[in-house]
């Protein structure tokens, strides 16, 4: 057995491919990025600032660029504080007990992932709207959903609400519930054992599923334009109000304003990465069933 340790190769390689072909798929995946990623990334900032910063800031000073900035941070400020508390009772519910119904609730939580955001647009637009089910109670009530605040919200809240839930779900059922057991028995109640134990311990995925609730709520286009009617300075979001100006051929406010909705998406991709080295410690951290 020793002799045969002793002839055996000094490194051994997972791979069989050759260096040429590494180098080839390297420098395929690297280009690959440049031109999807990188390169989108310049266009917008190089076209927003093309005719000076002057004009890129005079963008935000326009009444309708306000607005639009203004109802998206209220939309967003809306959207996922619901899906916060929605993401934290369903994986609690769905890690910690067992029930009839769970594989359907989990079928429910991943549906707006598998519905185009335009038709889950259309469906509020069928329930809410002037000739919709609802619509004429909704009329002589007084009451606007559709092409109006609540409906952009219904809608944010739709395509954003498995976010939350889909990282608290594998985070709590890997940890099982030995931790919250113990506080039990040492005479803590139930909102004491989640504040003291289970919040602490889902703290990283908590807010790796906050951060990308509230990035998808504020870019998002498809079930929003559906609802929100375009009515410029009142129901225009800032991606809506990007086409908008595009259509316009009003390019320069058009990427001015992309730019501000990348800003975000590089401040969210900083985050994210920083949330997934503390979030993958605690899940190596996290105790075994």
């Amino acid at each position: 057995m020793a002799e045969q340790i002793s002839h055996a190769p000094h490194s051994l390689s997972v791979t069989t491919e050759s260096a040429a072909v590494r180098t080839a798929l390297i420098s395929l995946a690297l280009l690959f990025l440049a031109l999807f990623l990188i390169l989108p990334v310049i266009v917008i900032f190089s076209e927003a600032l093309q005719k000076g910063l002057f004009v890129y800031f005079a963008t935000f000073e326009d009444a309708d660029a306000q607005a639009a900035i203004r109802l998206t941070l209220i939309v967003a400020g809306i959207a996922v504080p619901l899906n916060l508390f929605f993401g934290i009772a369903a994986s609690w519910t769905i890690a910690k007990f067992e029930f009839r119904g769970k594989s359907l609730l989990i079928t429910l939580i991943d549906l707006p992932f598998s519905i185009s955001p335009v038709v889950s647009g259309l469906i509020y637009v069928l329930l809410f709207g002037a000739q919709g089910y609802f619509g004429p109670w909704l009329k002589a009530h007084g009451i606007e959903v559709i092409f109006a605040l609540p409906g952009i919200v219904l809608a944010t809240v739709f395509v954003t609400f498995p976010f939350v839930a889909r990282e608290l779900i594998p985070l709590m059922e890997e940890q099982g519930n030995t931790d919250e057991e113990a506080a039990l028995t040492l005479g803590a109640g139930g909102l004491r054992e989640f504040l003291t134990v289970t919040l602490p311990n889902i703290r990283w995925g908590l807010l790796y599923g906050v951060l990308l609730c509230n990035a998808r709520a504020m870019g998002e286009f498809g079930a929003v334009s559906v609802v929100s009617g375009h009515i410029r300075g009142l129901t225009d979001t800032m991606p809506l109000h990007v086409e908008i100006l595009y259509n316009e051929y009003n390019f320069v406010a058009a990427f001015a304003m992309a730019s501000l909705l990348t800003l975000l998406a590089l401040i969210t991709l900083a985050a994210k990465t920083l949330l997934e080295m503390q979030y993958g410690e605690a899940l190596a951290r996290a105790p075994r069933v």
